[in-house]
């Protein structure tokens, strides 16, 4: 298989510019510059004030003057001169007359009151200097200057530079034509209101054909319209090698640059576009080259050629595209995005690339890289206690399923290792829309400055549905190196995964706010008195991450025993109640994975209404306690809110208990006995 690398290269090299054309300035938006355009006058053409005021002699100085003419931005003033004794009043952006050197403002000055048959006057009550306030000749834009360079792609400022500059056919390079083919027998148009699934027809019996809604074609048609394309909609082919020869020559024959097919280009018999591109032109990724796919997921089966057409000026780009239309839209964006730009001149056809920290641990697979559909945006939090991007996963993953594509502005770029890449971690996002302000479903993360607390970076969860959680939850991590900022908190974003993930479990628990603070009695104790007291928050969780290098785990961070693990010291001050019984399940489950588990000095208890649980900074640790701790979670938290009737779903009324003799149930099985009164204890 060849990589998606030099897949894409194979692509950009065939991919040549399209012959500028010229096109009125309206029609030249979005589209790249093809000539350097020069600036055939100065800006401005004449001295122009910068603000209303007056023009004046600046050695006048301040004092009472006549005003001799008006100067607005038109004809007003002209062929008036200002002497030595005079102004004249001036608008922004209007003409400085001849014998003024500096503009006075209107707030600098006052108007003098005198008969109305009498020169208006006004006071000057400041002194100014030589060309104060002035804009001189050619200023902004000095005469034959380059204002825009061939390459440059035209947007709404560019445009406004052309019409200042008095260009209006402008020479750009054209945006490529493209038509659509959707190939299959199953499929038919989306205006089909009721679907055969494969039912017996009337005699003589034969079976429907089983259907599906063409939605390939529609999304690809609206794919290259938002690249400005041309396009043309070629319908549905059936899996007829003839038919599907025929609308591919008449699709060549019409002028197109670009062809796009979906479907038909994979192993089976019925699969025709790749031999019918073959006896057409070059097709690039084929058997004889021993790298029939691409090495990636989705899209392994893609198709490109290379056209050679008698009417056409140049060579015609053909990506047989994958059927599944997940696997479709991604070869689009990786492959045709790049190829249109290059054809409508782009210096740069690659698409964005940022790093973005993972919301949730993604599973990566064990053979292809994966391009995994995703979320990004920009937060104050990323993670880290600082700002960056952030993604998150937009679910099942299937390349049939068109709805991990919704809301998707990046491709996460995840390489074939089979591991599970940990939340938290920086992963390259290619980004394939819009980078808009858009909150998440859930654990999308703003800044919270209403309790601001020095040393603390605290920030309010806001979700689609965190005001109806039946329970609060905080998260706190607590270390030095990432309130710092010289490392990522991988502990926090995984806790909130985990508890939002586990909320029905819960009882609708919910995570509404995350903090970072340095190991440091003072600032630990500040924030959990503030969710307790004041924010009265029903759950509160600290994640004491270790202050070394990633996977170093010689000890238990932040509960252990060196000097900067203060987290058990800061949180046993505070609280009122312990709860030794969730320390022992958390400690059962992390002795089953280190024995070092057992220098924790955790602690757990209650403040007023709000538990607050010491929990190790291990990211998987987090999600192992977590799990342990979830069976007995939401009674505890429902006894917290005072229901002292909440019991285990499994609960027997003691009216209707069986009667056992518990005393002799425990001195049988202590002795080696036999005999007892309870099927559950043999």
């Amino acid at each position: 298989m060849i990589s998606v690398a030099d897949a894409l290269q194979t692509v950009l090299n065939a991919s040549k510019r399209l012959p500028p054309v010229t096109v009125p300035l309206h029609d030249a938006l979005g589209k790249v510059l093809a000539q350097d355009v020069h600036a055939p006058d100065p800006l401005p053409p004449y001295p122009a004030s910068l603000k209303d005021g007056y023009a004046v002699v600046a050695a006048d100085g301040p004092g009472e003057y006549p005003i001799v003419t008006e100067s607005r931005a038109g004809n007003d003033g002209l062929g008036v001169t200002i002497t030595p004794g005079t102004v004249a009043y001036v608008t922004t952006g209007g003409p400085i007359p001849d014998g003024a050197d500096a503009v006075v403002q209107v707030e600098d000055t006052e108007k003098v009151d005198n008969a109305s048959d009498e020169p208006k006057r006004v006071k000057i009550l400041v002194k100014t200097t030589k060309g104060n306030d002035i804009r001189p000749v050619g200023v902004d834009i000095e005469k034959d200057a380059i204002v825009l360079t061939a390459g440059e792609r035209l947007g709404a400022s560019e445009i406004g530079l052309l019409a200042t500059v008095g260009v209006t056919m402008v020479k750009v390079y054209p945006a490529p034509s493209v038509a659509v083919l959707s190939t299959g027998d199953e499929l038919v148009e989306p205006t089909t209101g009721q679907l055969n699934r494969g039912q017996p027809s009337p005699p003589p019996l034969l079976l429907d054909p089983m259907q599906i809604r063409d939605s390939n074609r529609a999304m690809l048609l609206a794919a290259a319209v938002q690249h400005q394309c041309k396009v043309l909609d070629l319908g549905i082919a059936k899996d007829d090698e003839e038919c599907q020869g025929r609308i591919l020559d008449k699709a060549f024959a019409s002028g197109i640059n670009i062809l796009l097919t979906s479907g038909g280009v994979s192993m089976g018999d019925k699969d025709f576009i790749k031999p019918l591109l073959e006896k057409r032109g070059k097709v690039h990724f084929n058997k004889e080259l021993s790298i029939f796919q691409v090495c990636m997921k989705p899209g392994k089966p893609l198709t490109f050629a290379e056209i050679d057409f008698q009417s056409s000026e140049s060579k015609i780009l053909a990506f047989g595209l994958p059927g599944n239309p997940v696997s479709s839209l991604v070869c689009f964006h990786l492959f045709v995005v790049p190829a249109l730009r290059q054809l409508a001149g782009w210096t740069n056809p690659h698409q964005l690339r940022v790093q973005a920290r993972l919301q949730q641990p993604i599973k990566t697979d064990p053979f292809r890289p994966e391009y995994h559909r995703a979320t990004v945006v920009w937060n104050d939090n990323d993670g880290t206690g600082s700002p960056g991007f952030v993604a998150e996963s937009t679910g099942q993953q299937r390349s049939s399923r068109l709805l991990s594509m919704k809301s998707a502005n990046a491709l996460l770029e995840f390489p074939a290792t089979g591991s599970v890449v940990s939340a938290g971690t920086p992963v390259s996002a290619i980004i394939i829309s819009d980078l808009r302000s858009m909150a998440f479903g859930k654990n999308h993360i703003s800044p919270d400055s209403a309790f601001a607390l020095p040393g603390i970076k605290s920030h309010k969860i806001t979700t689609d549905s965190s005001g109806d959680a039946e329970f609060r939850v905080a998260i706190l991590t607590v270390s030095d190196t990432v309130a710092m900022g010289a490392g990522p908190d991988r502990s926090g974003p995984r806790a909130v995964s985990v508890i939002n993930s586990s909320s029905e479990r819960l009882g609708g628990a919910r995570v509404v706010a995350t903090a970072v603070v340095p190991d440091d009695v003072p600032k630990i104790q500040n924030i959990l008195r503030r969710w307790s007291d004041i924010e009265q928050m029903d759950l509160v969780i600290t994640l004491v991450v270790l202050n070394c290098l990633p996977f170093c785990f010689a000890k238990q961070g932040g509960t252990g025993f060196t000097s900067r693990d203060v987290t058990p010291e800061a949180t046993k001050e505070l609280i009122e109640k312990e709860t030794p019984g969730l320390l022992h399940v958390m400690m059962q489950e992390s002795l089953k994975v280190t024995p070092t588990a057992m220098l924790s000095r955790s602690t757990a208890g209650i403040r007023g209404s709000t538990l607050i649980i010491n929990m190790p900074g291990n990211p998987n640790a987090v999600a192992e306690c977590m799990e342990a701790l979830l069976p007995a979670l939401k009674h505890g938290l429902k006894q917290l809110r005072g229901d002292k009737r909440e019991k285990h779903p499994r609960h027997v009324p003691h009216a209707e208990a069986v009667p056992a003799n518990v005393w002799e149930q425990s001195y049988k099985l202590a002795t080696g006995g036999s005999d007892v009164s309870c099927s559950c204890c043999e």
